[in-house]
């Protein structure tokens, strides 16, 4: 499972041409599901996301995650983090889950996320969805949950 993570002031998500979700300072997250991910994958990376210290402290030290800062989040599907882009130049999702595993785990994360931070929202699965955001720093984070599982941390 793979998701990228961004420090926002806020983020909203229009899918199919109607609003979907939104979210008020905190992380918009894309999410993409990886043939072979399971809820343990969803679990660990909704954990390690949910405690990840990337909001700043009064001495300006990005020392809080988004539990602590009682922020929200926006979390929107998105196979293309499956791209293989090795050969040629365009990319393949071969690698992406089935759509309906895919659904499956993305909504299995967004529960495990729901039960530590305040709000998450999202968009809607498989739909053509266009997104703002105001992001804050920037701050920009790729996160595996292979590696979580090579850590062997949360």
């Amino acid at each position: 499972m793979t998701a990228v993570i961004q420090r926002v002031a806020h983020a909203s998500v229009v899918a199919d041409g109607e609003p979907s979700g939104s979210c008020g300072a905190g992380l918009m997250i894309l999410l993409g599901v990886i043939q072979g991910d399971t809820e343990e994958d969803a679990i660990r990376l909704a954990e390690k996301i949910a405690k990840m210290r990337i909001f700043s402290d009064d001495n300006g030290r990005m020392n809080l995650s988004v539990i602590d800062i009682g922020g929200e989040a926006l979390v929107v599907s998105n196979f293309t983090l499956a791209a293989n882009y090795r050969k040629g130049n365009r990319p393949d999702y071969f690698n992406a889950a089935s759509p309906d595993e895919a659904e499956r785990l993305y909504s299995f994360f967004v529960d495990r996320l729901r039960e530590s931070v305040r709000s998450v929202q999202t968009g809607v699965f498989g739909a053509d969805m266009k997104i703002e955001i105001s992001a804050e720093g920037p701050v920009t984070i790729v996160m595996d949950s292979n590696q979580l599982k090579k850590e062997g941390k949360v």
